[in-house]
C-alpha cells in the first residue's frame, strides 16, 4: 500500500469537509441564499423564546438582580452606619483616653502635694520633737546641777563645820552652826549668781 503524500491528504480533507457545501451547491441554494421558510420559522422560534425568557426568566432575573441592588445597597448603608457608628466610639474613647490622663495627671499632682505636705509635716514634728527632747535637756541639766549644787553646799557645810569644830577644838551646835554655814555660802552663791 502506497503512502499518501500530503497534497493527497489535503484534497481528501477538502472533499469530505467541503461535500455538504457542495451538495448545497447542487440543489440550487448556498450559503448565503435567503430561505424564506426558514426565515419566518427562526423568526417565530427567536419570539417564543423571547416570549418565554421575557416571562419566566427575565422577570425573575431582574427581581433577583433588583433584589441584589438592594441587598447590597443596605449593606453598604449598614457599613456606613457601622463606621459612623466606629468613628463616633473612637472619638468618645478618644475623649475617655484624654479625661483619663487629665485625671492620672491631677492624681500624680495631688500625690506631689500630698507628699510635700507630709514631708512639712514630718520635718516640723522633728524640729518640734527635738525642741521638746532639748528643753526636757536643759530642764534635766538644770535639775542635776541644782542637785549638784545642793550636795556641794551639803558637804561645803559639813566641811566647813568640821574644820571649824576642829579650829575650836569644841563641839558646837550642828542645827544653829549648819544654819549660820548656809546662810554664809548663800550670801557667797548670790554675787556670783548676779554676776
Amino acid at each position: 500500500m502506497p503512502i499518501p503524500d500530503r497534497t493527497h491528504v489535503a484534497f481528501a480533507a477538502g472533499g469530505v469537509l467541503g461535500a455538504p457545501g457542495l451538495l448545497a451547491a447542487q440543489d440550487g441554494g448556498g450559503l448565503f441564499t435567503p430561505d424564506l421558510g426558514l426565515s419566518v420559522w427562526t423568526i417565530a422560534v427567536f419570539l417564543l423564546v423571547l416570549f418565554i425568557l421575557g416571562k419566566f426568566a427575565w422577570r425573575p432575573m431582574l427581581s433577583a438582580l433588583d433584589a441584589r441592588e438592594k441587598g447590597i445597597q443596605g449593606s453598604i448603608d449598614e457599613a456606613g452606619k457601622l463606621r459612623a457608628e466606629a468613628q463616633e466610639m473612637l472619638e468618645e474613647h478618644r475623649r475617655q483616653l484624654a479625661d483619663a490622663r487629665r485625671q492620672a495627671q491631677e492624681i500624680v499632682a495631688s500625690g506631689r502635694e500630698a507628699g510635700e505636705r507630709l514631708r512639712r509635716e514630718v520635718e516640723t514634728r522633728a524640729r518640734e520633737e527635738s525642741e521638746r527632747m532639748l528643753e526636757r535637756a536643759r530642764s534635766e541639766i538644770e535639775r542635776e546641777r541644782d542637785q549638784a549644787m545642793d550636795a556641794l553646799r551639803r558637804e561645803s557645810v559639813e566641811l566647813a563645820l568640821s574644820a571649824a569644830s576642829r579650829l575650836l577644838r569644841e563641839k558646837l551646835d550642828s542645827s544653829t552652826d549648819r544654819a549660820l554655814v548656809e546662810d554664809y555660802l548663800g550670801r557667797l552663791d548670790r554675787p556670783s549668781a548676779e554676776a
